[in-house]
């Protein structure tokens, strides 16, 4: 058993990894900011929203970023992208040392740097021990006990192993190391475009054949853009590639499927974020990928238009119309 473990963000993800991973460290703490930590989570260790979570008693709960990381072997990041920056200078304000290992667990892009969420974590703390977690994990079937895998990426084959020993869950949470941190993060935070995608058409309900194309043409995309920043093509058909975007794009549990889904019913984003009330990565990362793929002289038009589908007023049917009609050309061969 590890000594401690330290989560940073309080979310729904934070808070299921707290849950999960509680009996493998001798001490687990959940930092959040004081305005998102409630007096039921802060006293009872339980929340209802967005799913119902109930912590054991040994797990603290704080707004002491300081005390928070004290003594904590794996430090693991779970704030939004938008909010990674920041809590990266608030750690090493707070003291992070750089042996600590912190592992991110956000999956996006920053606007409007365009960076992965590593390349950000590196300029603020460039002398960190890091990893990066992502693959096929729906909080609500982690909580439910139902088994899934995931990859720990890091350009340091020790840090990734030490992650995967401590964090693995027997029956429950499968870790596999990975040496190619940009495949692992473009992967895991491209696929939540081709998930608002995939939510948009099963609500217009276009069918298995178009759920079929959907994600093949969207893994097209995903392994184009990735491929031209550096990513083994490999890790893309992996657990953090295929099998995140399989299960985001097939199941009503994902909130980026939830957003495609709400769009499609003609609901504005901002209406739908307040109703979601958590944040969907996918939405920004609309934008980012659209302007990488800009950069990059790439096409995207599955991501092109999801992006048009969120910060424009165009019609579904008029979005639908614009992507099946585009000009004929030949399947890409990798």
């Amino acid at each position: 058993m590890t000594e401690k473990l330290t989560i940073i963000g309080a979310g729904c993800w934070g808070l299921t990894l707290a849950w999960l991973l509680t009996d493998n460290f001798n001490e687990v703490t959940v930092w959040g900011r004081e305005q998102d930590l409630s007096d039921e989570l802060r006293t009872r260790r339980h929340t209802s929203r967005p799913l119902e979570i109930r912590l054991k008693d040994k797990v603290e709960i704080t707004s002491d970023l300081a005390r928070a990381i004290e003594g904590a072997s794996i430090i693991l990041n779970v704030v939004s992208t938008s909010g990674t920056r920041d809590v990266c200078e608030n750690l090493k304000k707070a003291g992070i040392k750089p042996e600590q290992v912190l592992v991110n667990a956000s999956k996006g892009i920053e606007l409007p740097s365009l960076m992965r969420m590593s390349e950000v974590i590196k300029e603020v703390l460039p002398k960190q021990k890091l990893a990066v977690l992502s693959g096929p994990t729906l909080a609500k079937e982690v909580l439910q006990g139902k088994p899934t895998a995931a990859s720990v990426a890091s350009d340091d084959t020790e840090t990734a192993e030490f992650v995967q020993k401590a964090c693995s869950v027997a029956g429950k949470f499968r870790l596999y190391t990975n040496s190619d941190v940009i495949g692992v993060e473009l992967g895991g935070s491209l696929k939540n475009v081709i998930a608002i995608a995939s939510g948009f058409a099963h609500t217009m309900e276009l069918g298995d054949n178009c759920s079929g194309t959907l994600l093949t043409r969207g893994m097209a995309e995903i392994v184009r853009v990735s491929l031209r920043l550096g990513a083994n093509p490999s890790t893309l058909y992996g657990l953090s590639g295929m099998g995140d975007l399989i299960a985001t794009c097939s199941s009503p549990m994902s909130r980026n499927y939830t957003v495609g889904s709400m769009l499609a019913k003609g609901k504005k984003i901002d209406d739908i974020l307040a109703e979601l009330g958590s944040v969907a990565e996918g939405v920004k990362t609309s934008k980012a990928i659209c302007e990488l793929a800009g950069k990059l002289n790439i096409e995207v038009p599955l991501s092109s238009a999801i992006y048009e589908a969120v910060y424009t007023d165009i019609t579904p049917e008029a979005l639908l119309d614009k992507l099946m009609n585009r000009k004929l050309k030949e399947e890409e061969r990798y």
